[in-house]
């Protein structure tokens, strides 16, 4: 269950991946957030950065032109 979904669809980098990191600042461990972006750039920037600060990348998937990013805090 996600419990927010960001639209950050429309910003080009490094935008979406700033955002996403502000927002995973102010989540507790397990919560759930649902990133939408349009950059391609988003694609591996957000992969990256979940790598580096520990969260989990449930899953990621293309809808209609969107990277749909399931992210779980640690």
């Amino acid at each position: 269950m996600v419990d927010k979904t960001l639209d950050y669809t429309g910003l080009k980098c490094p935008m979406p991946v700033l955002k996403t990191k502000k927002e995973l600042r102010n989540l507790t461990s397990g919560q759930v957030i649902e990133v939408i972006a349009d950059d391609v750039g988003a694609k591996k920037d957000i992969p990256a950065l979940l790598n580096k600060v520990g969260d989990e990348l449930v899953e990621i998937r293309e809808d209609n032109g969107n990277l749909i990013f399931v992210i779980k805090k640690a």
